[in-house]
C-alpha cells in the first residue's frame, strides 16, 4: 500500500486540517450571506413603511390644514396657516430624530458572523496553549 493512499501517510493530516478549514470556512460564509439577507430585508421593509407612513401622514396634514384654514376663513387666516406650518416643521423635526435614532439603534452588518468568528480564534488560542 502507498504510503499517502487511504487517508494514511505524511500528508493525511494536513488534507484534514484543509478540509476542516474549508468547511469552516463555507459555514461562515453561508451565515454572513444570511445576516446580508436579513440586513436587506428588514431595509426594505422599514423603506416601504417609511414610504408608506409619510405619504399617508402628508396627505392626511394637507386636508387638516385646508380644514383649518376653511374655518377660519372669516378669522385670522394667516395666523392659522403659520401656525399650521409651524407644527408640521417641528413634526418633521421630531421625525427626523427618530429617524436618525433608529439608523444608529440598528445592528451591525456580520456582527453574528464576527462574534462567531472571534469565539472560533478564542478557542484556537486555547488549544495552542494547552498543547506541549
Amino acid at each position: 500500500m502507498e504510503p499517502g493512499a487511504g487517508g494514511r501517510g505524511f500528508f493525511a493530516p494536513l488534507r484534514a486540517l484543509a478540509g476542516a478549514a474549508l468547511a469552516l470556512g463555507a459555514t461562515r460564509l453561508e451565515l454572513a450571506l444570511t445576516e446580508i439577507e436579513e440586513q436587506r430585508l428588514h431595509l426594505a421593509a422599514a423603506l416601504l413603511w417609511a414610504t408608506l407612513s409619510l405619504l399617508l401622514f402628508g396627505v392626511g396634514t394637507v386636508f387638516a390644514g385646508l380644514l383649518v384654514v376653511l374655518l377660519l376663513w372669516n378669522g385670522p387666516r394667516e395666523l392659522a396657516l403659520g401656525l399650521l406650518a409651524l407644527r408640521f416643521l417641528c413634526a418633521g423635526g421630531v421625525a427626523a430624530l427618530v429617524w436618525r435614532h433608529h439608523r444608529r439603534a440598528r445592528p451591525p452588518l456580520l456582527g453574528a458572523t464576527r462574534d462567531e468568528l472571534r469565539q472560533e480564534v478564542a478557542a484556537l488560542q486555547r488549544l495552542r496553549e494547552r498543547r506541549p
